[in-house]
């Protein structure tokens, strides 16, 4: 990262903004053209899991190239001054990358859709068989990961 100033290494930071954003921006490569698709996530244990159908250019990529890198951010506002030039836009972001794998098995499944709807509620659900049976996992094993903020004096 060239603003080292920026930058954020302490795990629970990175944790923290992931906790806090709403989408994950999970990017792809098709031969020598980039994909990136926002989805819905859940966060543990240095995974990232994602639910998709089983279908889709998104799963397609996957089983060619299974090389991911993703991304969250939390917008905080625009810093504005007298200049546009100096405008800021005051955020936290955290990038990384990884190797994505497809969950399969009704258990393992079904603990991935906890962690994923978990992000976003904190109710608990029950899952039907056959629901989880028509729904794909894709679990990201986190290679890197590093954080940036911006606006922050």
């Amino acid at each position: 990262m060239r603003r080292k100033d920026k930058e954020i290494k302490d795990k629970k930071e990175i944790e923290s903004i992931i906790s806090r954003s709403d989408v994950c921006r999970i990017a792809l490569c098709e031969n020598d053209s980039p994909y990136i698709v926002p989805v819905c996530f859940g966060y543990k244990d240095n995974f990232l899991y994602i639910h998709s159908a089983a279908d889709g250019k998104k799963i397609d990529l996957i089983k060619k190239n299974n090389k991911v890198c993703f991304e969250f951010d939390t917008h905080e506002g625009l810093i504005k001054s007298e200049n546009p030039c100096d405008w800021d836009v005051k955020y936290h972001s955290v990038v990384g990358s990884g190797k994505a794998f497809f969950i399969d098995g009704l258990e393992e499944k079904t603990k991935a859709l906890t962690i994923i709807t978990g992000h976003y509620s904190s109710d608990a659900f029950e899952y039907q068989e056959n629901s989880v049976d028509n729904v794909t996992i894709i679990k990201v094993e986190i290679e890197n990961i590093t954080g940036k903020k911006s606006g922050y004096l």
